[in-house]
């Protein structure tokens, strides 16, 4: 392995520990749930399987090929490994965050698509579905998890969780924080007895999401 390739690995093994870390300290994954990954050109660096975060070393990474085939590290990959590589195989993503996000979970389980309370869903490239349930590691889950990614940066995972991905480890976790928040709105202004949010129009999304083009960031 090149000095360059090295530095690369490390410095994308370091960003994702970090984020895995901030996906704990701010509440959306519960000890060892959820996982990050990070594409170095052919290799995933993917958190491992039942370590806690906090005791990820350097010397811990841990990378498989697109095929899944481990070429960096002795520890295990997360059960998850085949979510990830799916999103890797079938877009364009150089990173992915998997949470079970309190609220993004309680919705997973109410319904098929989060409704539309607020433009942050032009953000995650419409209105975010949710994936059919099928039990975690699976390639029948990775599957249903593309099918509701079409056209989308991120969605729920029915029962458990949400998945969202990006150009960098801070786009994914902005993603997937903004989709939880999503959630928690539309958790709290449809618990008024009596009452029903309002939701935006297909065509008001779509206004947002040419906003967004204009702006090439999220707005303020």
């Amino acid at each position: 392995m090149s000095e360059q390739r090295r530095d690369s690995i490390e410095q994308a093994w370091g960003a994702v520990v970090a984020t895995a870390r901030r996906t704990a300290s701010e509440g959306l994954v519960v000890g060892t749930s959820g996982n990050v990954s990070a594409r170095v050109g052919a290799t995933v660096l993917v958190t491992p399987s039942g370590v806690p975060y906090d005791r990820l070393r350097p010397e811990d990474a841990v990378g498989v090929d697109l095929e899944g085939n481990r070429v960096l590290g002795e520890l295990a990959p997360t059960s998850e490994l085949p979510l990830h590589l799916a999103v890797y195989r079938n877009t364009g993503a150089a990173a992915v965050v998997h949470t079970h996000a309190v609220h993004a979970t309680a919705v997973s389980t109410l319904v098929a698509e989060v409704p539309s309370v607020h433009y942050a869903a032009a953000m995650l490239g419409g209105p975010v579905r949710v994936a059919a349930y099928a039990r975690y590691g699976t390639d029948e889950l990775a599957g249903n998890m593309l099918t509701a990614l079409r056209d989308r940066t991120g969605c729920l995972l029915a029962n458990h969780g949400t998945v969202a991905y990006g150009a960098t480890l801070d786009e994914a976790y902005d993603r997937t924080a903004q989709l939880e928040w999503l959630c928690r709105v539309w958790l709290a202004a449809s618990s008024v007895p009596g009452r029903s949010p309002a939701l935006l129009t297909p065509d008001q999304l779509g206004d947002v999401q040419e906003a967004l083009k204009g702006y090439g960031q999220q707005p303020g």
